[in-house]
């Protein structure tokens, strides 16, 4: 196959820095431009016309899931490779039903990243192990929950997903992160990064201000 070029969108300079330094390490994969926020990554695909795009979820001015969607609608040619740290059902289902042709969890080894990459880049489909086979299997059999693919999921006040309230919850518990990793089965550092985006999320910086908010906003 001739040399993948990609475009990365992330508005975290260091992720990207850090998934450029990667690739660029590879032979046969070439970073040809990035993008800091959704708006960015449309305005450099038209220019660039990249084999791949890879995508982060959240992002300002313009989300993942509406790229892709885009992309999906306007340049049938230029794959797309969401890479993201959530895991829930809303999120997954979302970027699929947008276009996506694969999706990685930020926590995926490096040889996971480059087979998704090339198997996307190649036409083919790539979804992560650790996205449960039954949403899957919901998504194809047309069973996937009302909430899971509402257009609004996205855009609701907090934009907390399924497994970030299951967190809250826990949280709201008094667990500690171990105790909650080993309830959800999910990594220690996992939970750390749900609990991160829940206080920036809420915009508290206390327990306190949390259960507060929380009970506001009747979010559990």
């Amino acid at each position: 196959m001739e040399v993948i070029n990609v475009v990365l969108a992330d508005d975290h300079v260091l992720v990207r820095d850090g998934i450029k330094a990667l690739l660029e390490d590879q032979s046969g994969i070439t970073v040809i431009n990035e993008a800091s926020n959704g708006k960015e990554a449309l305005e450099v695909i038209k220019i660039s016309k990249p084999h791949v795009l890879i995508v982060d979820i959240r992002m300002p001015e313009m989300n993942g899931i509406e790229v892709v969607r885009e992309i999906a609608k306007s340049y049938k040619d230029i794959k797309t490779l969401v890479l993201s740290m959530h895991d829930s059902e809303e999120y997954v289902v979302q970027a699929i039903q947008a276009g996506a042709d694969g999706y990685l969890l930020k926590g995926a080894s490096k040889d996971e990243f480059l087979k998704a990459l090339h198997k996307v880049a190649s036409g083919g489909k790539y979804f992560t192990g650790d996205i449960s086979a039954i949403i899957m299997n919901n998504f194809v059999n047309g069973k996937v929950s009302k909430k899971a693919t509402s257009s609004e999921a996205v855009d609701d006040p907090f934009n907390l997903t399924k497994r970030e309230k299951q967190i809250l919850t826990l949280v709201l518990q008094l667990k500690n992160n171990k105790d909650i990793s080993e309830e959800l089965e999910i990594s220690k550092r996992t939970v750390e990064v749900h609990r991160f985006n829940l206080m920036k999320k809420l915009e508290v910086k206390s327990l306190m201000e949390l259960n507060n908010k929380a009970k506001e906003f009747q979010l559990i």
